[in-house]
């Protein structure tokens, strides 16, 4: 029988904040990959242009993006992107992982 941390440690976890905005509260979702999806969190987490990240970019009352990958306990990819730039394979994988998750409110 496999033993608790060591399931934990195969754990693919995506983590997706929002902050910003005109009342400049945060939310955040969070995605975890059972075994039989974690294929396809994969492919989505991968066909993010990680390595080519933008900056992103100031704007009254925009959103800010916060996209962070762990593969257990250890962080895998980060970028922080602003509102315009959520497109194209960024936005796919957020819209999962929001789909997926219910928001939870962060500090305020």
């Amino acid at each position: 029988m496999p033993q608790p941390e060591a399931d934990s440690d195969d754990r693919l976890t995506i983590i997706v904040v929002r902050s910003g905005g005109i009342a400049g509260l945060s939310r955040q979702w969070r995605a975890e990959a059972d075994a039989d999806h974690a294929p396809r969190w994969r492919e989505l987490v991968e066909s993010c242009p990680w390595d080519a990240a933008p900056v992103p970019t100031a704007g009254a009352d925009r959103y800010q993006w916060r996209i962070e990958v762990h593969h257990g306990e250890a962080p895998v990819h980060q970028a922080r992107l602003g509102d315009g730039q959520i497109e194209g394979a960024w936005r796919t994988l957020v819209d999962e992982v929001r789909q997926a998750a219910h928001p939870q409110p962060r500090g305020r």
